[in-house]
Order: C-alpha cells, then sequence, then structure tokens
C-alpha cells in the first residue's frame, strides 16, 4: 500500500473510541488511553484493491486475522489481540489500521514503548492519520513528551477537530504543562463545539470538566463531570473531579462518597490515594493521612507538597495554631483550622473560632457548615438544626450539612424527620455504612421491621469489621429477635 493521504470521513461512522482519564489530584491530570475502534470495512476495502493487484490469498488472511484481533480486543483479551495483530502485519506489512490496533492492545497491556512504536509504523503508513497523530501524541502525554505530543495532536485536530482523542489528549497537555488561562479557554471553546454537534464520549467530558475546574467554574465543572458519571458510573476521572470539587467546598461526606465508588472500581493508583488522604486530612485523621501518603513510591511533586503541608503542623498543631491567631487575629484560615481542630476535643472552642471565621468570610458556607458541626460536638442539637435546615435551603446537595443534621434530628429522637435525611444519604451515597446504620436503628424505633432489616443487612456488607466491632456486635445481637419479630408479622408496614 505505501504511504498514502486517505481521507478520514470514515471515522465519524466508527465505533467510539472507549478513552479513560485517570483521577485528578490538584493540577495534575493524567490520561489511561484505552482504544476499541470498529475499522474492519476500511481495511477489508484498502487490502480488497490490494488483493486485486496482488491476485494472490495474503490480504484476506490478514483481513481474517485482524477481524479475530478485533474480536480478541473487544473481549478484553488484550494478549490474544496482540498475537493476532501481529500475524495480520506478518501476512501484510502493510497495513496500518492493524499497526494502530496493535498499539492500542499494547496500551492495555501497559506496554508503552511497543504501543509506541506500533504508533510510529501506523503514522508512518499513513501521515495524514487523524486517529494515528492523537493515537501517539496521547501515549506521548503520558509519558511527558510534551513538545512532540503537542505537534501531533494540533496537527491531529487541524486534520478533524472533531476528534475527541485528540481533544481530550490536549486538555491533559495543557494541565499537565500549566498552560496560561487563555490556552486553556481556547481549548475549553473547541471542546463545547464538539459537544455541541456530536455526543460527546466520557473522556472528553471528564477533560472537559477538568480545564473547567482549574479555571475555577465549579459549578459548571460539576454539572459537566455528573453528565459523565450518567455515562458511564465507574468514569475514574470524572469521579475525581468530583471528589476534588467536594474537598474543594469543604463538603467532606460527599468528598468521601466519591472516593469510596473511586475505591470500588479497581486497584487504588497514586491520585486516589491523594485524595483519600485529603479526606482522612479533613477530618483531622493528621496520622493516618500522612501513612496513606508515604506509602507511595515515587510521589509526584503535588503528593510531596501535601506531605509538607501536612507536616508543617496546621490542624496537629493547635497549640502553635492559637499563638499564630493571637498575634494574627484576622487570619480566617488559621481560625477555620482551630475550628476544625477542636471539633471533638473542644467542642466550646470550636464553636468560638467557627463564630470568628463566619464573621470574616460569611459568604464561605465551610464556616457555616464546621460551625453546625461543632454545635452538634457540643450537644447543642436544636440549634443545629436550625443553622443547617437554613444553609441546606440554599446547598440542598451539601452531603456534609445533610450528615450533620441528620445526627442532630437523631439525638432529639425525631425519628420520622431523622429518616428522611438519612434516606437521603442512602440514596445519594449508597456505600456509606454509617447513613445505613443510622437508617436501620430509626426503622427499629418506630417498628418498621422490614426496612430495618434490610439496612442492618447493607450496613454489615459495606462494615470495616476492624473499625466498626462494637456497632457490628450490636447488630449481631439485634437481628436474631428482629427475625422472629418479622416472621411472627409484627411491625409497621413503610409508605
Amino acid at each position: 500500500m505505501g504511504k498514502a493521504n486517505h481521507n478520514n470521513s470514515w471515522w465519524h461512522s466508527a465505533h467510539p473510541i472507549a478513552r479513560v482519564l485517570k483521577c485528578p489530584v490538584t493540577s495534575m491530570r493524567r490520561f489511561n488511553l484505552i482504544l476499541f475502534t470498529t475499522i474492519l470495512c476500511f481495511a477489508v476495502h484498502l487490502l480488497a484493491i490490494q488483493c486485486i493487484a496482488q491476485s494472490d490469498a495474503r490480504p484476506g488472511q490478514a483481513v481474517e486475522l485482524f477481524q479475530k484481533g478485533q474480536d480478541a480486543h473487544e473481549k478484553a483479551d488484550f494478549a490474544a489481540a496482540v498475537d493476532l495483530y501481529k500475524k495480520a502485519l506478518e501476512t501484510v506489512p502493510e497495513f496500518p489500521e492493524a499497526e494502530l490496533q496493535l498499539g492500542s492492545a499494547y496500551v492495555s497491556l501497559g506496554k508503552s514503548t511497543e504501543a509506541e512504536a506500533a504508533f510510529r509504523r501506523a503514522l508512518a503508513l499513513r501521515e495524514d492519520w487523524s486517529l494515528a497523530s492523537a493515537s501517539l501524541g496521547s501515549l506521548l502525554v503520558t509519558q511527558k513528551k510534551y513538545d512532540e505530543a503537542a505537534q501531533l495532536l494540533k496537527r491531529s485536530i487541524e486534520l478533524d477537530a472533531m476528534n475527541p482523542l485528540a481533544l481530550s489528549a490536549m486538555a491533559e497537555l495543557l494541565l499537565d504543562t500549566k498552560a496560561p488561562v487563555d490556552d486553556l479557554r481556547i481549548h475549553l471553546t473547541r471542546m463545547d463545539v464538539f459537544a455541541g454537534k456530536a455526543r460527546p464520549t466520557v473522556s472528553l467530558l471528564a477533560a472537559k470538566a477538568a480545564i473547567e475546574e482549574k479555571l475555577g467554574e465549579r459549578a459548571i465543572a460539576k454539572e459537566t463531570a455528573s453528565r459523565a458519571i450518567q455515562i458511564d458510573p465507574k468514569s475514574r476521572a470524572a469521579l475525581s473531579i468530583l471528589a476534588d470539587i467536594a474537598l474543594s467546598e469543604k463538603d467532606i461526606e460527599k468528598a468521601e462518597g466519591y472516593v469510596r465508588t473511586l475505591e470500588a472500581t479497581g486497584p487504588a493508583d497514586h491520585e486516589t490515594i491523594s485524595l483519600q488522604a485529603r479526606v482522612l486530612f479533613a477530618r483531622g485523621k493528621k496520622v493516618e493521612a500522612l501513612a496513606a501518603l508515604e506509602a507511595i513510591k515515587n510521589p509526584s511533586d503535588s503528593v510531596k507538597e501535601m506531605i509538607a503541608k501536612i507536616k508543617d503542623g496546621d490542624i496537629g498543631d493547635l497549640a502553635g495554631l492559637e499563638a499564630k491567631i493571637q498575634r494574627t487575629p484576622d487570619d480566617v484560615n488559621g481560625l477555620a483550622k482551630l475550628c476544625v481542630g477542636f471539633r471533638l476535643t473542644n467542642p466550646a472552642k470550636a464553636l468560638e473560632y467557627c463564630r470568628r471565621a463566619s464573621l470574616l468570610e460569611p459568604n464561605e458556607v465551610s464556616h457555616a457548615v464546621n460551625f453546625g458541626a461543632a454545635l452538634v460536638q457540643a450537644k447543642r442539637y436544636d440549634e443545629a438544626v436550625g443553622l443547617f435546615r437554613k444553609l441546606l435551603a440554599v446547598q440542598p446537595d451539601h452531603a456534609t450539612a445533610r450528615a450533620n443534621l441528620a445526627t442532630a434530628l437523631f439525638q432529639l429522637k425525631f425519628y420520622p424527620e431523622a429518616k428522611t435525611e438519612f434516606r437521603w444519604l442512602t440514596e445519594k451515597q449508597p456505600e456509606s455504612p454509617a447513613a445505613h446504620y443510622f437508617l436501620a436503628i430509626i426503622h427499629d424505633h418506630l417498628e418498621e421491621y422490614l426496612d430495618a432489616m434490610a439496612n442492618y443487612q447493607q450496613f454489615m456488607k459495606l462494615v470495616d469489621p476492624e473499625v466498626n466491632k462494637v456497632e457490628i456486635e450490636k447488630v449481631k445481637l439485634r437481628l436474631p429477635l428482629l427475625q422472629k419479630q418479622i416472621k411472627d408479622g409484627k411491625g409497621k408496614k413503610t409508605r
């Protein structure tokens, strides 16, 4: 076949690329390339021409091997796919589609050197191929070879402005290289154009959300990432962005829910571990957060910065922070840290520091949430209920505020109202064992035994046996009698 300048219009009707972004932490973004493209018809067309020219069976054999490779690829049997693509290339060496898919399979196997070689061969065989340029450029971004990657991705977008792989990879490159705000906005406009004309992929939506978050457009970023989650609930990139935004907004309950979902999608990578550590640190668990971060081998700059931040003192050095506040009483950041730091050990002090932080930044919701949490710790439940109802009227999806309101209502034995709040939490955060535990107790108190049983059982599935030994024993003691009550037909019917 040799080098040829083929039109790429076939791409728009081809099977979409499934390209999954890795998790973001602070300003770092990583992408993991997984390509699945159904390009058999185009390959058959080209090889049929060659078949006529050569009058032998080799092109047909190559196509058959290529098709089998595609089948193995789609079944995630990447080793078999590699073997079949290589056999196709042995039969017909100049087969760019097979080279491209070979590179894709190598990427899935974590063999970046072999993948790069295959992508380069595909591009050599077809110089003006947007998809090959995007595939190689995207891989080079993950290898931090930004200069060559930029040229390849720019060329890919010039050839096909609607190439979602190139657009997503370029977003990663711009974020990784800390590109100027104007460059981010220009690229965001490109992605907006794609989203307006074509059905956006999960990877493109996640990349778009990452840039929006970087530009400070949190509300839009949340909406974009949520769209990605609707398409793929296990999108690690979108979940990470949502967790990152929730942490920035001090909504620890919501952030923990996203991180828990991330953990369930597969082995934790460095970015996920960093998010876990940020949640722990936000809860005042400095030792656990440090242990998680220091266990990371070859930590990124952002991880090193976080370790340094925790070791600098912050919440762990409350006495030092108090001394600093005496010198600079309007240090709102220090006041906020003291508010959180004293919440468990000295709620009265926490209330005062929360109050002062709120006065200095009345529009910062996190100060009010922390103040309300301190009210709960101080057992001033009525005041906490009033405060959180006001907050939730403004931000109804703030999970931390909702959890504290639920706790205050539970402590006041306002079980019907508490049930509503805990039910909201279990619907929004189905992996939260605590929400199921308290909801079960509430149903039990209300003699709604079937619902109590369902939530106790869900709690037992989700709970950490080492952390919640006391609660587990209580449930184990309760379940036999509860089963008997249900068997005897006791209890109320729930609505």
